[in-house]
């Protein structure tokens, strides 16, 4: 069976401005999704999930993975995530990741249901902040307000709850003089 993951070519035009006006994702969110793709091929999984998603933030966004700090809680949900090739997520195979919410949208072909969501979260967190284009710090906080989703329950296996990781992103936004970033 071929992965229904859209592969992306390196002549491929980088993510733009939308039909409604959004910026689209950043160059470093364009990236997370980038090596959450290869991580979904190389893990022989049908879609993009929030697991895929979270594990690339971490590799790849030095705002979110530093939401988690340094510590073990860090290094357990690494661990985690490593080890979803080598069997912990072997039982997600062959399912899909939703909510039961509606479908999402036809331009977010190749991700589970509530990776789609989460990434139109991520870009309305963005906008409604008026911030321009989402980042990863964006992605993040949609994931962990998902209670459905695979990567939420990642980090309960971690010893890490969502609702703390939502609370260190806002405690980290107030730092830093915005809403979000």
């Amino acid at each position: 069976m071929q992965p229904r993951i859209p592969r992306q070519s390196a002549d491929e035009p980088r993510p733009g401005p939308r039909a409604d006006g959004d910026a689209g994702p950043s160059d470093e969110l364009a990236a997370v999704v980038s090596g959450a793709r290869r991580r979904a091929v190389r893990d022989g999984d049908q879609q993009i999930d929030t697991a895929h998603l979270l594990h690339s933030l971490l590799e790849q966004d030095p705002e979110a993975r530093g939401v988690f700090g340094d510590g073990a809680g860090l290094a357990r949900l690494l661990g985690y995530l490593v080890q979803r090739s080598i069997g912990y997520g072997l039982r997600w195979q062959g399912s899909v990741e939703d909510s039961g919410a509606p479908p999402p949208a036809p331009e977010a072909e190749g991700y589970s249901p509530l990776a789609a969501r989460a990434m139109e979260h991520a870009r309305e967190r963005a906008a409604g902040r008026g911030a321009g284009p989402a980042h990863g710090i964006d992605l993040l906080a949609a994931i962990a307000a998902e209670p459905r989703a695979r990567a939420v329950e990642v980090l309960g296996h971690a010893g890490i709850e969502a609702e703390a990781v939502l609370a260190r992103i806002e405690e980290l936004s107030a730092q830093s003089g915005s809403s979000s970033r």
